[in-house]
This record gives structure tokens, sequence and C-alpha cells, in this order.
């Protein structure tokens, strides 16, 4: 009896600490997530990564509208990097604050830096108003059970957007090196710069430990720092291009080198707090098979992900992140195929960049003019995504490529968990019938529409032994989903 008792404040113990722990890797299927002990999927469209920076952004309403529309993630740039007005042709940005509302982690004094007489920074002293908007803003995304992916750093691109880096010596009291450039200020080989990144990181870390719903990415499309300098590139097909090729391009060495720097400091940090946080590092655009992960890494992040990337990558045992989608048009049916054809191929996270959010349209029904599209349409369309993968039990399926043995005219993605639960889409206009390799069993199906949620039809049928199963397809336009369940 004395056995039994311990055992069962154990499992109460247990069960209670798992209530407590920020978002985890799934104990029994590590390309998902867990949290509050129930697995989780990341998904949304949301704002271009300045709601804290950007001073003038009304957060709350922000934060309000994703989780109205099912949305449960949202991205942030710590401060490290900003950008100016019309940068990547985007009219309303919310990572180029207006003049004198850019809010980074650093003090400023009474001294004109390079970009419109905007004060330079001390990176030896803190920022309290910075750290408090962005408590709150962790908090009430918590309150509202959104997942925050904060992203230390980022690559500066271009000149432009250097002007008004805090880390440019012309932007800082710091005497940082003179001739310190953009290209090496997320390298080992940037002075004593690195100490104040360093410093950076510790202070977000232990100021955001006791928060539960967040991540930490380390830097954001490190490979556009170094594009000559010790840059390997993978060329391969752009889908959104009409078929053109395009180079998909891998962070340099010295930039590898330091991001191991930078995630040692996230584990080193909170080896001394009681709670610790997933590490996410951002890889390649489209796809690539990665030879090395760092061992403290446990988010594998790709941008304008092909869903190849997770079957390459899904032997290291991580989810697998669209870290970023935004840069193929306005339409929302690219997104809403993009994040289809993704996470049915087995990841974990999709996040596509929504202009409809900037100031004074922090309710997502902006106009704006941008490289990209979103909107409530799009929102609601990736709720129907992820009610429809919530429906089964993910953590059990895997990447399947047995099961749809012929669609002609679609493509198909799978996840299954063979002989109980199927998901597939179908992306093309010309597929009238599809065969399935289905073992014997009973079976409840469905076809749904992914742009508006509504069923084309439902049945039931029985397999008698393993032979192809076909199933004519109504008329869809554009992709058309399956849900198959063993009765």
């Amino acid at each position: 009896m004395y056995k039994r008792i311990v055992l069962f404040f154990v499992l109460v113990l247990t069960f209670i600490s798992a209530k407590n722990q920020p978002l985890a890797l799934h104990p029994k299927n590590p390309h998902y997530f867990t949290y509050k002990s129930k697995p989780v999927i990341l998904i949304t469209s949301a704002e271009h990564y300045g709601a804290v920076l950007n001073s003038a952004f009304d957060y709350e309403k922000y934060l309000h509208e994703l989780n109205k529309t099912g949305m449960n993630y949202t991205r942030i740039f710590t401060g490290s990097y900003v950008e100016i007005p019309g940068s990547f042709g985007i009219q309303n940005n919310t990572l180029a604050p207006e003049t004198g509302k850019f809010l980074a982690p650093w003090k400023r004094v009474n001294e004109p830096g390079l970009f419109e007489a905007e004060e330079k920074f001390d990176l030896s002293q803190w920022n309290p108003d910075y750290f408090t908007r962005l408590r709150n803003f962790i908090s009430l995304a918590s309150r509202l059970n959104i997942f925050v992916e904060v992203t230390f750093f980022c690559s500066t691109y271009q000149d432009a957007n250097w002007t008004r880096d805090p880390f440019n010596p012309g932007n800082n009291i710091n005497n940082l090196p003179g001739d310190l450039g953009r290209r090496e200020s997320n390298t080992l080989q940037n002075g004593k710069l690195i100490e104040f990144q360093k410093e950076l990181v510790k202070k977000i870390v232990t100021e955001l430990n006791t928060f539960d719903n967040v991540f930490y990415e380390i830097q954001n499309e490190p490979w556009a720092d170094n594009p000559e300098k010790g840059m390997r590139t993978l060329r391969t097909l752009d889908p959104e291009q009409g078929g053109w090729f395009k180079w998909a391009k891998k962070a340099s060495e010295a930039s590898l080198e330091w991001q191991k720097e930078i995630s040692s400091v996230v584990v080193e940090t909170e080896s001394e707090l009681p709670k610790k946080h997933l590490i996410a590092q951002n890889y390649t655009n489209f796809k690539h098979s990665l030879a090395q992960v760092d061992a403290k890494v446990s988010i594998l992040n790709f941008h304008y992900v092909w869903p190849e990337a997770v079957w390459l990558n899904y032997g290291w045992h991580r989810p697998v992140s669209f870290d970023e989608s935004g840069f193929a048009g306005s339409s929302d049916t690219a997104y809403l195929r993009q994040a289809w054809q993704f996470i049915l191929a087995g990841g974990a996270v999709f996040n596509n960049l929504d202009y409809s959010f900037f100031v004074g349209k922090e309710d997502g029904t902006g106009q704006n003019i941008a490289p990209g599209g979103g909107g409530a349409n799009l929102r609601s369309q990736l709720k129907i995504l992820k009610n429809f993968i919530e429906s089964f039990n993910f953590v059990k399926m895997a990447p399947d490529f047995t099961t749809v043995y012929h669609s002609p005219g679609a493509e198909s993605q799978c996840i299954s968990e063979q002989g109980k639960q199927y998901a597939v889409v179908f992306t093309g206009d010309e597929l009238e019938k599809i065969k399935l390799n289905l073992p014997k069993g009973n079976y409840n199906y469905q076809l749904i529409s992914p742009l508006n949620g509504k069923t084309f039809k439902k049945g039931f049928f029985k397999q008698d032994k393993n032979e192809k199963r076909e199933l004519s397809i109504p008329p869809f336009k554009e992709m058309i989903a399956l849900r198959i369940v063993a009765n």
C-alpha cells in the first residue's frame, strides 16, 4: 500500500512538473512539440518581427487578433537589427520604425548617430523601457496561448540598413573597431563586439526564463552576411519562380563558429536558471540535407521551404520548421499551399509574413505594398489546416511514401500511422481518381477543401485484403485534403 501511495504522488508531481515547463520536444516523437502535456504544432501568419522594437506598434491589439483567428505563434527580433523605411519593397514595415520609434535593448546617449540623427547607443547600459515592453509582450502572448520565437540576431543584408544598426561603430559610443562592417558583425572576427552580443543574450535569456511560451533562434538568415567569403551554395529549383534556378545559400564557416558560441551562451546561462528553453538554428532556403547539427540545437529552421527539407533531415529527430515565407506575391493560395504541403510532409512549424499587420492596422486589416500578402482570409484558411492536423493523434504519425500509390495530375504529401490514421493533401486541378495502398481494415474517409473547410465527400469502405483502393475525387480548385481513419 505504501509503495502505491508513493507511486501515486510521483505521478502527480510528474504531471504538475510537465504542466509548468517550457515548450519542449515531444518525448514520444521529437519531430513535434509538447506543451502542458499536450502535443503542439505551430502555425501562423504574423507580422514582420517588429512588434517589440517598434514602440508605435500596438502589440496588444495584434496578439488578440492572432488569438482570435486561431494563430498560435509569432516571431520577434530583439532590436540588434533594424531596417529603414522602404527596405525590401515593404511600404508599411513593422521592422522599420519611424524615426524616434526604434526601441532597442540599450540606452541612448545625447549624441547623433548615422541615421537621421537618431541618438547613439551605449551598449554597456540596458534600456529598462525595452525590457518592460519585451516581458509584457511575452506575458500577454502566454495568456493568449501564443508561442514566441525570439531571434537574437540577423544578417544586415545591405549597407543602407547598416547605417541604422546599433552595432555600427558610428551608432554607439563603445569604441568598436572603426573598420567593423556589417559582414563581420556576426562572426568571431568582430573585435570586442562579441562581448556585447553575449551580454545581450544573457540578459534576454535571464529576463525571459520564467516564461514557458518562448524559444530562441540564434540568427536570422546567416547566409546573407558573407555571400563571397567561405560561402558554400546549393543550386536548387524555386517553385515560386516558374522553375528558374536560384541559389540557396548556406552560412559561411565563420558564421557557424559564431553561432556555436552564441548557442553555448544560452545553455550556460540557463544552466544556473530554473527553466531550459529550446534553441533553433536557421540553415538555408528551400532544402538541404544537413551534414551536422549542433547538439545544443533542437529546432531546424529553413526559409521558403520545400517538403523535401523535412524528409532529408528526418533522421536528426528534431522538429523541422518552415520559419519564413512571404515573398511569393499577394495570392493567399501560394502560402496556403506551402503550409499544407509542409505540415503534411511531417513539418512542425509554419510561419508566413503577414503584411496586413502594421502600425495603425494592428488588427490585420491593412492594405500594404509588399512582396507578399496576408490578411484575415489567409489566417482563417490556415486555421482550417491547424484544426485538420489537430484532429489526428499526429505525434503517432510519420511521413508516408507508400499509401498514395497513384494520383495522376496532382502532387501529394502524406503522414500516417499505418492501418490507423492518414492525412493527405493533393495539389493540382486535374485529379479525378486516386489509388491507395491500405492494409486490411474498415475505414472512414473524408475529402475536405483547404480553402474553406467544407466537406466535398465522405464515406466508409471495407478493405478485405492488401489491394489497391480506388477513390473517385470530386471537382476541386487548387487543393484537396483527404482524411482516413480506421473504424
